[in-house]
């Protein structure tokens, strides 16, 4: 496949997220401002981040292919640094990050797309017959990443 790197719209993504765009979890709003905007990734940081830890949300694309057989991944990442719990003088990083990778040229409308990732969103963010969203990490896919339970 050749590689057409594909531009960030970053239109879209706004300069500031501080009306409860993201949530901790204990459903506390969380504000980062836009730290650098690239061709292909726009970076935000964390209003409240000092220098030592790092509080950051990336995103970024890249396109693949030609024609039908065009791909697009994109990748939405959040990393934060903090200080060790068994060791308080050390500074750790834990990242989370959701992956789409979709046959874009093969596609009319993003209704799969969509579908596809409401499906990962609700799996990590809800139980069962529940319409809640759950910041806690309770949801069925989000307690299997934290507690590493299959």
């Amino acid at each position: 496949m050749a590689h057409c790197p594909y531009t960030v719209n970053t239109s879209m993504l706004p300069t500031t997220l501080n009306t409860n765009e993201v949530k901790n979890a204990a459903g506390t709003e969380v504000e980062f401002s836009r730290r650098r905007t690239a061709e292909t990734l726009v970076e935000f940081a964390a209003s409240t981040e000092v220098p030592s830890k790092p509080h950051r949300i990336t995103v970024s694309q890249q396109e693949t292919g030609e024609g039908s057989s065009r791909r697009r991944r994109t990748l939405v990442r959040i990393d934060k640094s903090f200080a060790g719990e068994v060791d308080t003088t050390n500074i750790v990083k834990g990242s989370a990050y959701i992956v789409s990778d979709f046959p874009v040229g093969a596609m009319n409308t993003t209704t799969e797309f969509a579908n596809v990732l409401a499906e990962l969103l609700s799996l990590s963010a809800s139980q069962g017959a529940s319409t809640t969203i759950l910041y806690d990490g309770t949801g069925y896919g989000a307690a299997a990443c934290i507690n590493g339970t299959l």
